[in-house]
């Protein structure tokens, strides 16, 4: 199996929406104010779509095998949060008419890793560990930049897979109500 990892483009984005979903299901239910799923992926699908905000494809690193995307990952530096959070609170209280509290999970000094996700047809095939190695080299072996990510307390097993990929936790933060552990990696710990 040959997978290929690249960036995303406009076209992928209602294919992106159901994977990205996966990953922070909870967090699109409390910005739109709906747990149903037909809105959620409508809100996603219009995001990736759009340039310059959070969930761009300009964002979003795509894994795939013979044109079926398999997996995403969607980050981007912790500098431009809030310009790019600002046109999905824009898009949010326009078409849900919502205007959810939003937390800084990131800030300057680090490549925020905001989601890791996996077809779940996919799941168990190493897609996830390919896209964190990818992106790594990309982001930190050769632009010597600093990754940081936030990691559910109760999800030892993407702990686990973070932690002996090289990321270190610097903090702990309370989001949402959970809590979670801040790690980071950059070309120091990157190789140990």
């Amino acid at each position: 199996m040959k997978v290929q990892i690249r960036k995303a483009t406009p076209e992928d984005a209602s294919r992106l929406a159901t994977i990205l979903r996966l990953a922070m299901a909870e967090v699109v239910d409390y910005l739109i104010g709906s747990k149903e799923e037909e809105k959620a992926i409508k809100f996603l699908t219009y995001l990736i779509a759009q340039p310059d905000n959070q969930y761009s494809y300009e964002n979003i690193w795509v894994a795939e095998v013979d044109g079926d995307i398999l997996g995403q990952a969607c980050l981007y530096d912790g500098t431009d949060l809030n310009r790019l959070r600002t046109p999905v609170l824009e898009f949010i209280h326009q078409q849900y008419q919502h205007s959810p509290d939003v937390f800084d999970e990131t800030a300057s000094g680090e490549i925020y890793l905001d989601t890791i996700a996996v077809a779940s047809h996919a799941q168990g095939m190493g897609i996830g560990k390919l896209l964190l190695q990818h992106i790594i080299d990309f982001y930190v072996r050769q632009r010597k930049a600093t990754i940081g990510l936030l990691v559910d307390k109760e999800n030892p097993k993407a702990k686990s897979l973070y932690l002996n990929t090289g990321f270190s936790k610097i903090s702990e933060k309370s989001l949402f109500g959970k809590q979670f552990d801040h790690l980071q990696i950059n070309s120091e710990t990157a190789d140990h």
